[in-house]
Order: structure tokens, then C-alpha cells, then sequence
């Protein structure tokens, strides 16, 4: 039976401010990335939503982005690869501080840097330089087929390439950048054929109908979608009606 891990971005409340179904989301899920502070979070929000987590049983991974509160770390940052290793070494360890066996499942770099690295060798072996220091059996998610999969096997740690339920994709393998409007799925169905379709052949449709082949170990959904928690229960159902076996990384 083929198995696949769903993963979704949680932990990305801040404050008196409340984003996304974390609760519900995690009983469906079988990872999840929580954000570091930086981002998005606050040590209250990564206390609660990893205890929500271990309480699930589910993996608990660290979500580690650029310094940009108000832009939600989707705004590109020009950072020297040293700095970016350390401000990743410093949001692992926090999260993993939360823990109550001091040790993480996973890391995946959240929004600009994650998209920024998957194109840059540099910029990923610096990422993967921070995990293997703070633990070098962490693997990373990185974009199925990316530079950041490339910098991983160089750096020696393991990595889960990962597909996205919720997102389009453009012909040489990467996202369709938010800034366009078809960039984000968001009906339940075409979410679930989109992700049938990724995990079934190792490829996907990209925009313009080409066929672009990938390796999907684990699925995002993000959370801060408006019908994250549609997409993920429809989608929970449709995998396993399919005969996928849902299973962390």
C-alpha cells in the first residue's frame, strides 16, 4: 500500500490575533510545522500548539522563516547565507525547547525562504548547515525536485521532498507565486484530484498543461488557508478511499 505523510503549517496565531483551525487541523493531519516567532507565533502560541500536537500524536516539526512579523514571512529578505544559518539554528532550538522530549521530527523553512531556497544552492546549504548542527538526524521538507533536495544530500541530512495540495504549479517544477491569482486552490475537490494525481503518477499539471514529474513523500495544506479545514478532512477521505495509507515521514 502506498503511504504518504500529510503535513499542514500551524502555530501562526500571534498574540491577541487568532489564524487558522489548529485543533481540529492536527486530529487530521500526520505532521505539522509550527512557526518560531518569526514569522508568525509567540512562545504561548508554540507552547500550546506543540502540546496540542504530542497530545495527537503527530509529528512535530519546526517552521523557521524570515524576521518579517507583519509581512507573515512572505516577503523576500536579502540575508548573507551565515545569517540565515543562524536565525534557522536559533528558530529550531526554540521549538525544539518546547518539546517534551527535547527533540523535533522534521524542520521545513516557511514562506519566502523556503521558496527563495528551493532556487538557491546557497542559500539551502546554509539552512541545512543549521539543522544538522542543532541535530543531524532532523530531516528537512523541502520543494519536491528543488536546490534545496540537492543541498540536503550534500549536507547529509534526510530529506522528505514535498508536494502542495493547495497550490498551482509553474512548468520548471515551482510554485505559482502568490502575487497571481491562480496561485492558491481552494475548493476541496480540485485540491484532492490535484494530490490523487501528484501521489499517484509522481507528477502534476502545471499551468500550462505541461507535465512536470516530481517525488511526493509528503503533502502540505496550508493552515492559514480559508478552507484548510475542508481541504484536509475531504482530502484525509479521498487518500484513504484511494488506498493511501496516511503515515508521517
Amino acid at each position: 500500500m502506498t503511504k504518504i505523510d500529510l503535513n499542514s503549517d500551524l502555530g501562526e496565531s500571534f498574540g491577541r490575533y487568532s489564524l487558522g483551525k489548529d485543533k481540529e487541523i492536527i486530529q487530521l493531519v500526520t505532521s505539522v510545522n509550527i512557526a518560531c516567532g518569526f514569522h508568525a507565533g509567540d512562545p504561548d502560541v508554540m507552547a500550546k500548539t506543540v502540546a496540542l500536537a504530542e497530545a495527537a500524536g503527530v509529528g512535530v516539526g519546526a517552521h523557521p522563516g524570515y524576521p518579517d512579523l507583519q509581512g507573515f514571512g512572505r516577503r523576500k529578505m536579502l540575508l548573507h547565507p551565515t545569517e540565515v544559518e543562524h536565525l534557522v539554528t536559533y528558530q529550531v532550538g526554540a521549538l525544539q525547547a518546547f518539546t517534551s522530549s527535547k527533540k523535533l521530527h522534521h524542520v521545513k523553512p516557511h514562506g519566502a525562504l523556503y521558496n527563495m531556497a528551493a532556487k538557491d544552492y546557497d542559500l539551502s546549504l546554509a539552512i541545512c548547515r543549521a539543522i544538522k548542527a542543532v541535530d543531524p538526524d532532523l530531516p528537512i521538507y523541502a520543494l519536491a525536485g528543488s536546490k534545496t533536495v540537492q543541498a540536503a544530500e550534500t549536507v547529509g541530512i534526510r530529506c522528505a521532498q514535498e508536494v502542495f495540495g493547495d497550490r498551482n504549479y509553474l512548468p520548471d517544477g515551482n510554485l505559482v507565486p502568490r502575487s497571481e491569482a491562480n496561485a492558491v486552490i481552494t475548493d476541496p475537490a480540485e485540491v484532492a484530484a490535484h494530490v490523487i494525481e501528484m501521489v499517484k503518477n509522481q507528477s502534476v499539471t502545471a499551468i500550462d498543461g505541461s507535465t512536470v514529474p516530481l517525488q511526493a513523500d509528503s503533502i502540505c495544506v496550508h493552515g492559514d488557508n480559508a478552507a484548510a479545514l475542508a481541504i484536509v478532512a475531504n482530502l484525509r477521505e479521498t487518500l484513504q478511499n484511494n488506498k493511501i495509507a496516511l503515515h508521517a515521514f
